[in-house]
């Protein structure tokens, strides 16, 4: 990308506060908007005000109007769309673009209209399960009791640094323990994110109902199944479910009970059947292929 050294990598954070006022209450604004209760409306408008920003030259603001057309968040989901503005605040310094563009492994050049040119962005359109889906994972979360709430920063947090969707984390929390920290299953699955001894074992774990160490481990494990499985969310919720090795056996969701039903309750909280992925597995499903 044209980027060599630590010396072209952008400060986010300090390009955010020496950023000139305009763009500054643009950037504060939208991030007002994607945090509002209103997940319909909310990151549309976060989308308006990333596309004025960007035209200002915002780089912080082409990324952040890049993750929202990724995950088709208020906009009408487009890999394509996502690359390119990825792809723009790459080439001028911005390390989460960067690392986003490789996430996602794709080349475009065909920016937003509203990028270009003073217009609303697009709504999302076709998205009504996925929008069905998020208002019923909000109304869990936010059901949620005070002592609990902070699982959903943390598990922000380490999903943005792994270039996961944090409501794909946190759909398979409540599907898997119900935000129950002492979670144990018949099998040994363990906290949270119900981390089989094999997994926490896999990934490093020494204490499977620490919060953090769970929800690390459980994350690089979905990250891991995402890219083995192409992004294919079904099939790596399946795989999270019962192993990848059985997904591979059977071709796809194996046809037991259990499996199924959670695939399609994850699926009703989340609703996303695609997700950005890396290279972590190394190798590629035979399904996938």
């Amino acid at each position: 990308m044209g980027l060599t050294g630590h010396a072209a990598v952008v400060d986010e954070r300090a390009a955010w506060s020496m950023a000139p006022p305009a763009i500054r209450a643009l950037l504060e604004q939208a991030q007002a908007d994607e945090d509002s209760a209103d997940e319909q409306q909310g990151p549309w408008l976060a989308a308006k005000r990333y596309c004025e920003a960007s035209r200002l030259g915002s780089t912080e603001a082409q990324y952040r109007l890049g993750m929202l057309y990724a995950f088709g968040r208020g906009v009408p989901e487009s890999r394509e769309l996502a690359a390119s503005l990825f792809s723009v605040a790459a080439l001028q310094g911005h390390a989460e673009a960067r690392n986003m563009l490789d996430t996602i492994r794709l080349s475009s050049t065909a920016l937003p209209e509203c990028v270009l040119q003073a217009v609303a962005p697009a709504k999302g359109e076709g998205l009504q399960a996925v929008s069905q889906a998020d208002a019923k994972l909000d109304r869990l979360l936010k059901r949620l009791p005070k002592n609990k709430r902070w699982v959903i920063e943390l598990v922000g947090t380490q999903a943005r640094w792994n270039s996961v969707d944090p409501r794909l984390i946190l759909s398979i929390i409540a599907a898997e323990s119900n935000f129950q920290f002492d979670a144990t299953s018949p099998k040994s699955a363990m906290g949270l994110m119900q981390l089989i001894p094999e997994t926490a074992e896999r990934f490093n774990v020494s204490n499977a109902y620490n919060a953090t160490q769970n929800i690390k481990a459980g994350l690089r494990y979905v990250q891991w199944l995402l890219s083995y499985f192409q992004g294919d969310v079904r099939l790596a919720l399946a795989a999270y479910n019962s192993g990848e090795g059985t997904v591979d056996r059977y071709g796809g969701v194996p046809p037991y009970k259990e499996t199924q039903q959670y695939v399609k309750r994850i699926m009703a909280l989340y609703g996303r059947s695609m997700h950005p992925f890396n290279d972590v597995a190394g190798r590629i499903s035979p399904v996938a292929r």
